[in-house]
């Protein structure tokens, strides 16, 4: 069972991203998925979660407007697309998939926003 997180890297201020986590060893389609952040000092926080049809989507108040999470439960593949991205939202961006006491967390992948 794994989640692969990917699409991080180093972006200007006002530049865009798109987060890619891929599920192995089990089906996402029935996992509320979610997307968490954590910054350097600071706790982990929960960016936006999506619920397992795509029906129901919540999006933190700190990047309301810039985010939008989105599933392809065909490839088996939850996304975190940031747009305007500022040097606040640079963090370690995890996956997280939730079902009943089922729960996994991916391994991170690094958003870096500098100019």
């Amino acid at each position: 069972v794994q989640l692969v997180e990917s699409g991080g890297g180093l972006v200007q201020p006002g530049g865009s991203l798109r987060l890619s986590c891929a599920a192995s060893g089990f089906t996402l389609s029935s996992y509320r998925m979610s997307w968490y952040r954590q910054a350097p000092g600071k706790e982990r926080e929960l960016v936006a979660t999506i619920t397992s049809d795509g029906g129901i989507t919540n999006i933190a108040d700190s990047v309301k407007g810039r985010a939008t999470i989105s599933r392809d439960n065909a490839k088996n593949t939850v996304y975190l697309q940031m747009n305007s991205l500022k040097p606040e939202d640079t963090a370690v961006y995890y996956c997280h998939a939730a079902r009943y006491t089922y729960k996994y967390w991916g391994q991170g992948t690094q958003v870096t926003v500098s100019s």
